[in-house]
């Protein structure tokens, strides 16, 4: 995995920069760096990584600028983003930015590297306290309606998603292909007015669609596709 660091701390950047090749065997290296958060689109380009984690806490443009314009520049780009507060609105924020995981920057480098590789192999990664605080804060009223208005394939869909089924698993149990799963994923997310599958399972859990959304944030510290 070839992953671009976004930070204006350098030690930071340094530590992660030497740490990750040698915590995760060899299989995750650090290719580029910059503290510029205007230069992070260009810098994933030039080097072509998997993978870029961003500060969300530097100077104008922001991290949060950083993560839409990587994403424009690269939609299957996965972006981590890095907060020194573990906080719902941290995670929002970069969620809706584009970022495929957000995590405290609190974290030792060692802990990075699941999360890391689960990035690339297309889950979504949260703290499994920021996801129950998602849970907790979120306001229910007038949300259940929305269930409602699904059919109900929509809401088995939905029900798979909170489950954090993977892409593949999806497309076996609906007897479609990965890209007509790919497709109707998106269109559920549109129609949940979510950006990505983390904010759909909380929502899921929100509304009680199931008893399967009960164990989501058990799943791998709070990992969910």
């Amino acid at each position: 995995m070839d992953v671009v660091v976004v930070d204006d701390h350098p030690l930071f950047t340094r530590g992660l920069s030497l740490l990750l090749p040698g915590l995760s065997g060899g299989r995750v290296r650090v290719v580029g760096t910059t503290e510029d958060a205007s230069a992070a689109a260009a810098l994933v380009r030039r080097h072509h990584a998997d993978v870029a984690i961003v500060d969300l806490h530097m100077p104008p443009p922001g991290g949060t600028r950083a993560i839409a314009a990587i994403r424009r520049a690269d939609p299957l780009v996965r972006v981590v983003a890095l907060s020194g507060l573990a906080e719902a609105d941290a995670a929002i924020e970069a969620l809706r930015a584009g970022a495929s995981g957000f995590l405290p920057k609190t974290a030792d480098p060692d802990a990075l590297v699941r999360p890391l590789l689960a990035v690339l192999d297309g889950w979504s990664v949260l703290p499994e306290a920021v996801l129950r605080q998602l849970l907790a804060e979120a306001a229910p009223s007038g949300q259940q309606s929305i269930a409602d208005r699904l059919t109900a394939d929509e809401r088995r869909l939905w029900r798979l998603v909170a489950d954090g089924t993977s892409t593949v698993d999806i497309a076996t149990t609906l007897h479609v292909s990965e890209r007509t799963t790919k497709r109707l994923v998106a269109h559920l997310l549109r129609r949940l007015d979510v950006a990505t599958r983390v904010e759909a399972a909380a929502l899921a859990g929100r509304v009680g669609l199931g008893k399967e959304t009960g164990g989501l944030g058990r799943q791998a510290g709070g990992l969910a596709e």
